[in-house]
C-alpha cells in the first residue's frame, strides 16, 4: 500500500480537507512551515487528549511536543485511507503510555482502595459534568486510572493493556475492578456533597 506521501504526488485525493492534505505534503517534505502550522492546528486537541492520561499540564505539554516529533519522524507513513486525526491520536496516546510506563515502573503491586462508601445510587453520573468526572477520575491511583481509561475509553483489551503497561492481564483486569470500585465510591461521595449543597441554599 503506497504511503501517503506517496499517493499524494500520484494525484490522489481521498482527503476532504484540501488545507490539512497540502500541510501534511508539506510535512512529509520536512517543511517546517507546514510542520508548525500542524502543530498549532492539533495542538489543543493532542492536549485535551494527554490531560485524560496525567493530573499536571506540563506533563500534558510534554507528551504533546513528543508526540509531535514522532508524527514528523513518521508522517510518511501514514496511511491515507484512515483519518488523519485517529493516526495521530494513536501516536498521542502511545507517547502518554510510554511517559506512564517510564515513571510508573515498579508501582503495580501495592495499591490500596482508601473508600469504603455505600453503593445505591444508579443515577450519579447524570449528575456530573465532564470537568467533574475527570476531578473525580484524578483521585484515582494513576494505575488504576491509565487501565480504566484503556479500557474504557480507547477500547484496549486486557491482553492489549498487558503488552503497553508490561503487566500480567490478569493484574489489569483487577485494576479496573478496583478503578470502578473507586469511582462508584467517589461517584457516591460527590452525589452526597452535592445534595447537601443544594439542600443548604
Amino acid at each position: 500500500m503506497a504511503s501517503f506521501c506517496e499517493e499524494i504526488q500520484l494525484g490522489v485525493k481521498n482527503d476532504r480537507n484540501e488545507e490539512l492534505k497540502e500541510i501534511i505534503r508539506n510535512c512529509c517534505r520536512k517543511d517546517k512551515k507546514s510542520q508548525e502550522m500542524l502543530y498549532k492546528q492539533f495542538f489543543g486537541y493532542a492536549l485535551s487528549i494527554a490531560l485524560i492520561y496525567t493530573k499536571q499540564r506540563e506533563n500534558a505539554i510534554e507528551i504533546v511536543n513528543d508526540s509531535f516529533l514522532k508524527v514528523f519522524s513518521d508522517i510518511s507513513s501514514f496511511d491515507s485511507s484512515k483519518p488523519f486525526k485517529a493516526w495521530f491520536r494513536k501516536i498521542v496516546v502511545n507517547t502518554a503510555i510510554d511517559k506512564f510506563r517510564r515513571e510508573r515502573k515498579n508501582v503495580f503491586f501495592d495499591e490500596k482502595d482508601s473508600l469504603h462508601i455505600a453503593d445505591h445510587q444508579t443515577n450519579i453520573i447524570s449528575d456530573l459534568t465532564a470537568d467533574d468526572l475527570m476531578n473525580l477520575m484524578n483521585q484515582l491511583p494513576d494505575i488504576q486510572k491509565i487501565i480504566f481509561i484503556l479500557y474504557e475509553i480507547e477500547g484496549f483489551s486486557h491482553e492489549e493493556i498487558s503488552q503497553k503497561l508490561h503487566i500480567p492481564a490478569s493484574s489489569s483486569r483487577v485494576y479496573l475492578t478496583r478503578a470502578k470500585k473507586k469511582l462508584r465510591d467517589l461517584f457516591q461521595l460527590y452525589f452526597n456533597i452535592h445534595h447537601e449543597r443544594l439542600g443548604n441554599r
